[in-house]
Order: structure tokens, then C-alpha cells, then sequence
């Protein structure tokens, strides 16, 4: 809105806030339909159900959601929803999530999602899909743990995997940097520690704290941001979204969240590549799957350069490509600038790497396809992304 606002610009403004104050917001939050396919401990699997008059075909989806983050990530709101996206699209589109951290999940180890909800899950959708192959997309940690899967079992229906702003090297994100001498400096049983075992993990109010840390100057800065922008409905819209997103944060259980503070914050564990997990070692390389990764180009949480040191570890991997897309942590996969960036390349990833439905029940008779190296149809352009050879 200018500084002396034209009449048009007064009469918008009026009615969002009319709205907002009569309605109760201007974001459309419905969620995407969706049914319940499988459950377990801190499992839950949907299927979300195809849109009117598209026929679903194609091999599915699996959204994986990261540890305390809502689901809601992958379906912000009505036109900013990645699934909405996908079902409109007529792709055989899935979900796993946790549902709601308690005191009593505070033993469950990283151990839980890696050898038991994540790969439950591949295999649940490939059965319900048909047998078909899974792609698995997984944002933050969800694409951490979704690398970490494959790496850990080969066997899984995997197609491909695309990761989304998960960084591999903490000692690039500027809010970890200046902190890890002092972490390190409190070996053994310090005060982060015993926090965390007495309240059984990161409960809800701490993990929705540091999520807003993380975008500081937006919270600072929002009310005058509000105020500029009374008549962009679509703006106001998003907020509103990205408001409930936060608002419904939920905990981490107590031995997963000392894994993470200790091997991936203090000790920088993946930034080789691999990393120790019961009487087992975990390498990426191990990866055979075709591998696609997203930095967000104003990502605070996990910047370009910590996302991208993922790239030269997956030497195993079919094909590596990595996009720099705009948008920070939760923009760059749901922003409104996702919908032409982010969603698109998806697209020509999932369609590079499906299966013909005359393979769709096994491997065709002339075998397994040649590997690929950067061939996929590109339909957008950005000068900072490129295909990588491995």
C-alpha cells in the first residue's frame, strides 16, 4: 500500500479488515480431504482423495513430515498447498505424521522414525498404490530422516527422493555458528541435558520459541509489514496460514531430541556423510535412488550453503540435482513464489524418474532404465541451479 494511499488501495484495505474481524481471516484453511490408511506408534498414514472428475494414476507421493512440525506444512492453505497441488495434478498423493509428543514417547530414539515409521510407511504406500514405486519428498528433518532411511535400507519401493531445505553441515547455519564452541565447552551431562531429560524432551512452547528465533527480524518488523500490506489480500492470506503453522508446533520426545542435540548440533555428525545409529553405521552413499535438493534462497534455519554439503556425499546416488529456489524454511516449499519455483521442478523430477504403467507391476522385460545424469525437462529457468554429476 503507497504512503498515501490511492482510493482503491482504501477501499481493499477496508474490506480485509472487515473481513478478518466479521470472518475471522481471509486464508481459505480448509484442509485437503484425506483418509487414514495405516497407523502405529507415533504413525499415521493418509491417503488424500483424488479431486473431482481427475483420474489419480502415475506412481505416489509420500510426503514426510518433520519431528515437531505440524503437517499442516504441506497443505499451508488453499492455493498455497503443495498437496492440493498434487491431487489436482491427478498424482496418488500420501502423508505420514506423528500426531501429538507426550511424556510418555520420551524414550524413542531417532532409531523409531529410521528403522520403523518412515520405511512403514514407504512400503504401506507402494502396497496401496498397486506396488508401484514411492517418491518420497521430505521438508527440514523429514528429508534429513528420509536420506537416513534410504541410505539404511536398500530394499525399500523408492523412485526417488527430493529433500527440502534440510542442512547437513550445521556449522553453516549463522544461528548455530556462533553458539557451537560454547555448546561444546558443556560436555557430558550439562544444563541443555538435564533440561531435557527432566521435561521429556522440547515441549511445545520451546520448539514454536525457537521457530520464530529463527525469523526474529519478520516478528520484530511484522506490525509495521501488517500495515503496509492491509490491501493485499493474498499477503494477509499467507500470514494468517504461517501464524497457525507456528501456532501448532508440536514437542520432541526426550532421547530423540538429545540425538539431534547432541550428534547433529554439537557434533556436526552428517557433515560427512554418515553417522552411527545403534551397532550400525549410516552412510548417504549408500543412496542409490535419484536424489533432488532444495536450498531456499533467504533460508535462515537452513541456508544454501549447509543444504548443499549434502551434494557431494551422495555418490552413490543415480543422479543428483540441486535448485536453488526462493523463499525461506517454510516459503520455499509452500511460499506463494513456490508455485512456479519449487512445485514446478518437482513435477519434472517426479516425471523423469516414474515408471511407465507397463512397468508399474515390476521391472520391464529389458530391465531396470539406464541412469540418467541431468536429462530431465527443465520448464523454468534460475541461474543458480543446475544438474550435478556424481
Amino acid at each position: 500500500m503507497d504512503l498515501i494511499p490511492k482510493p482503491d488501495q482504501v477501499v481493499s484495505a477496508a474490506s480485509n479488515v472487515a473481513h478478518r474481524v466479521f470472518y475471522g481471516g481471509l486464508a481459505d484453511l480448509r484442509p485437503m480431504p484425506r483418509t487414514l490408511i495405516d497407523d502405529g506408534t507415533l504413525r499415521e498414514v493418509y491417503h488424500y482423495r483424488p479431486a473431482a472428475k481427475v483420474v489419480e494414476q502415475g506412481d505416489p507421493v509420500l510426503l514426510v513430515t518433520p519431528l515437531a512440525a505440524p503437517a499442516i506444512c504441506y497443505d499451508l492453505r488453499r492455493g498455497c498447498s503443495l498437496v492440493e497441488h498434487f491431487v489436482h495434478a491427478g498424482r496418488p498423493t500420501y502423508l505420514v505424521e506423528y500426531g501429538e509428543v507426550s511424556f510418555r514417547d520420551r524414550n524413542l530414539g531417532m532409531e523409531h522414525w529410521i528403522d520403523e515409521v518412515i520405511p512403514s510407511a514407504i512400503r504401506e504406500v507402494s502396497a496401496h498404490a498397486g506396488g508401484r514405486p514411492v517418491h518420497v519428498i521430505g521438508w527440514s528433518l523429514g528429508g534429513i530422516f528420509s536420506l537416513l532411511t534410504a541410505a539404511d535400507s536398500p530394499d525399500l519401493p523408492i523412485a526417488s527422493i527430493s529433500v527440502v531445505g534440510s542442512p547437513f553441515d550445521v556449522s553453516l547455519v549463522p544461528l548455530v555458528a556462533p553458539i557451537r564452541p560454547l555448546l561444546n565447552l558443556t560436555e557430558g551431562r550439562g544444563m541443555i541435558t538435564r533440561a531435557y531429560q527432566v521435561m521429556g524432551g522440547a515441549p511445545k512452547p520451546l520448539v514454536k520459541w525457537a521457530f520464530q528465533l529463527s525469523s526474529f527480524q519478520k516478528l520484530v518488523t511484522k506490525p509495521i509489514a501488517m500495515a503496509t500490506h492491509l490491501d493485499d489480500t493474498e499477503w494477509l492470506a499467507q500470514i494468517e496460514a504461517v501464524d497457525r503453522f507456528t501456532a501448532n508446533m508440536i514437542a520432541y520426545p526426550g532421547r530423540t531430541f538429545g540425538q539431534l542435540y547432541h550428534r547433529f548440533l554439537k557434533a556436526n555428525a552428517l557433515k560427512g556423510g554418515s553417522m552411527e545409529l545403534d551397532d550400525r553405521t549410516i552412510s548417504v552413499a549408500d543412496i542409490t535412488a535419484p536424489v533432488l535438493v532444495f536450498g531456499g534462497a533467504t533460508d535462515g534455519i537452513a541456508p544454501v550453503s549447509a543444504v548443499k554439503a549434502v551434494v557431494p556425499l551422495l555418490t552413490g546416488s543415480r543422479e543428483v540435482r540441486f535448485e536453488i529456489v526462493p523463499g525461506g524454511h517454510l516459503g520455499m516449499l509452500t511460499g506463494r513464489g513456490a508455485r512456479t519455483t519449487t512445485w514446478r521442478a518437482l513435477d519434472d523430477w517426479i516425471d523423469q524418474w516414474s515408471t511407465q504403467d507397463s512397468d508399474a507391476d515390476g521391472a520391464s522385460e529389458e530391465g531396470p532404465p539406464e541412469p540418467r545424469i541431468g536429462t530431465g525437462p527443465r520448464k523454468h529457468g534460475s541461474a543458480a541451479s543446475r544438474a550435478l554429476r556424481t
